[in-house]
């Protein structure tokens, strides 16, 4: 009794959120009442309280449910093999990705995710430390196979989502600035991480007569 109990709570809680991102995304969540939500769904505004306690709880489950869209994402990229620095163009491009299509498919529900990153809400927090949890095992097993630079795999991880920040953080989508490419910035980083050949004692001077003479 008590599972069923349960679970029609949480069906009524998902029919809250996609009612809430389908307002949003066509008003501006500024514009939209909770009293709105409810005659969306043809319920009280009294019992829609009862599945969230304010406004602001609906708000968080909206952009907490928009930025699941992105890991889900990042986490099917995550699965693939192949070297390190494949696996994590992917992760990169997955996010990216999402957050190009957001405006498109929730049109104005972007100004709600960028209050909630602008102001550190829990539920971005959250998603930043699911994002580094995804990108930073793979940067340990490419250090473990020599094929990525030394150094803490979480300082790495860190240092390559700040780099990608511009396309990755979901703030910052359709910003009208001048940036590089995704491509541009994915070369960089890469080849930051890639650990660079081990050169051998008479490789390294010739090495560094051509820097010189150059």
């Amino acid at each position: 009794m008590r599972e069923r109990i349960d679970d029609r709570t949480r069906s009524t809680r998902r029919r809250i959120v996609q009612a809430a991102i389908h307002l949003y995304g066509e008003m501006g969540h500024n514009k939209i009442t909770v009293a709105d939500i409810a005659r969306h769904l043809s319920m009280s505004s009294g019992n829609l309280y009862r599945f969230f306690p304010s406004r602001r709880a609906i708000e968080e489950a909206v952009v907490e449910q928009v930025l699941e869209e992105a890991v889900s994402a990042a986490a099917e990229a995550a699965g693939g093999s192949g070297p390190a620095l494949r696996r994590l163009a992917a992760i990169l491009k997955a996010i990216a990705d999402c957050n190009e299509g957001r405006p498109a498919k929730h049109r104005r529900l972007q100004d709600l995710i960028s209050l909630a990153v602008r102001q550190n809400w829990t539920v971005v927090l959250t998603y930043d430390d699911r994002i580094r949890g995804l990108v930073r095992p793979i940067i340990g097993v490419g250090q473990a196979r020599g094929e990525l630079q030394g150094g803490s795999p979480m300082a790495l991880t860190c240092c390559l989502l700040e780099a990608m920040d511009v396309h990755l953080n979901p703030s910052r989508t359709g910003a009208a600035t001048l940036r590089p490419s995704f491509e541009e910035m994915l070369r960089f980083c890469t080849s930051a991480l890639r650990r660079a050949p081990f050169l051998q004692p008479a490789e390294l001077t010739a090495h560094v007569q051509l820097k010189a003479a150059g």
